[in-house]
């Protein structure tokens, strides 16, 4: 990425934000600089969105860039778009931060290719959440414009874990949309950005302070948020007794994993025949312990989950929406990321250029560990 840019382009905003950014990508696709554009658009029911390619430009308008909720993490749509490689169409996508720092993850994890693709982000004032949306898709609708109006960032009603979170700005895009008082601001945070902005002749004159200045200030109110909760999330999970406690509604559904941007594998160790005894097993259980609980091993799905993915989880709540017992798994998840995370100095999503730890074994990934494998080595070298 480059350094972000000191000055933006003014986008003139009549009919609202919303529309203001359909017109620039219509613009785009209609001077060739993109074959396709992929954006939120409503479902036929009025309840929900889907991730729709546009080619036609005409059809771009009935888009819905900002949606109000996320029924599924954009980084997901685009890994079908682009798992097989390189294509020959240029496309763009526009994403929440949560959305592009999950794509930043998969790329590493070889999951998305975006040779093809240039990364637009926005300024997120968070996500409703699913069951309240779609209890009153109308409602919902005019609620999430006022918070887009009032550049509400702190609403009590958004998502959970959109209260805490701090990275809700610029991310590891290629462009962002500044949503700055009344005005709409885009400016290029990467090499193929300015490219893009050259190409559509846009004056790059308007100074980005003022903006920068706001979010700091909006981010400062986030990390307190996020430091209250965690401090309450941490005695959930901290200790067995505890985190047996948090997890004791699980039904087993595996929707969480089911609906997480990260959880990749084609088939998950924990929905495979391995992870399913059958009767005599758990009647063998049962007999050694008295009684055993269904569904088994939740809490080794759980930890198992975390172990597996903390070090990419980039908070989008996804998991949270679709858990049909309420358990605030996103909270729970993005505490536990947070502390993995800060293990091994890594922010995921941060930068395409930060290597993923632990994707390959290195001595020095974390010095204590490091000691004590150099020792263990050492000790068996002298015994042979």
């Amino acid at each position: 990425m480059t350094k972000i840019s000191k000055k933006g382009v003014l986008l003139e905003v009549k009919s609202g934000v919303q529309t203001s950014i359909l017109q620039f990508f219509q613009d785009a696709v209609e001077k060739k600089i993109f074959d396709a554009v992929m954006l939120p658009m409503k479902v036929p029911s009025g309840d929900s969105f889907a991730w729709i390619m546009i080619e036609d430009s005409k059809i771009i308008k009935n888009a819905q860039p900002l949606a109000p909720i996320m029924p599924v993490n954009a980084a997901k749509a685009l890994k079908r778009y682009t798992r097989k490689g390189k294509g020959k169409f240029k496309v763009a996508a526009l994403l929440k931060p949560c959305e592009i720092r999950a794509t930043i993850e998969l790329t590493k994890l070889n999951q998305v290719n975006l040779d093809d693709v240039t990364l637009f982000s926005y300024d997120c004032v968070g996500a409703l959440p699913m069951q309240d949306y779609i209890a009153d898709p109308k409602e919902g609708d005019a609620k999430f414009e006022k918070l887009l109006t009032d550049k509400n960032w702190n609403s009590k009603y958004v998502k959970p874990v959109c209260k805490i979170c701090d990275k809700f700005s610029l991310s590891a895009s290629d462009l962002h949309f500044a949503l700055n008082d009344q005005e709409l601001l885009l400016f290029s945070n990467s090499e193929r950005g300015e490219k893009l902005i050259t190409d559509l002749d846009l004056k790059v004159e308007i100074n980005l302070k003022k903006w920068q200045t706001y979010i700091e200030e909006q981010k400062k109110i986030k990390l307190k948020n996020k430091e209250e909760t965690y401090k309450i999330v941490k005695g959930m999970v901290e200790g067995f007794e505890n985190l047996t406690e948090t997890f004791s509604n699980c039904i087993g559904c595996h929707n969480c994993s089911s609906s997480c941007p990260i959880c990749y594998c084609r088939q998950c160790y924990f929905d495979s025949s391995v992870a399913k005894p059958n009767s005599d097993v758990v009647m063998m259980r049962a007999e050694d312990r008295g009684a055993v609980s269904l569904p088994l091993d939740r809490i080794m799905f759980h930890t198992g989950r975390m172990a597996h993915m903390s070090l990419s989880c980039v908070s989008c709540g996804l998991c949270s929406d679709a858990c049909p017992v309420n358990i605030p798994v996103a909270k729970i998840f993005s505490y536990v990321a947070s502390q993995t995370q800060k293990t091994f100095e890594y922010s995921a999503g941060a930068s395409a250029g930060d290597a993923l730890p632990m994707k390959e074994y290195r001595l020095d990934e974390l010095g204590e560990l490091g000691e004590l494998v150099k020792s263990a080595e050492a000790q068996e070298g002298g015994h042979e």
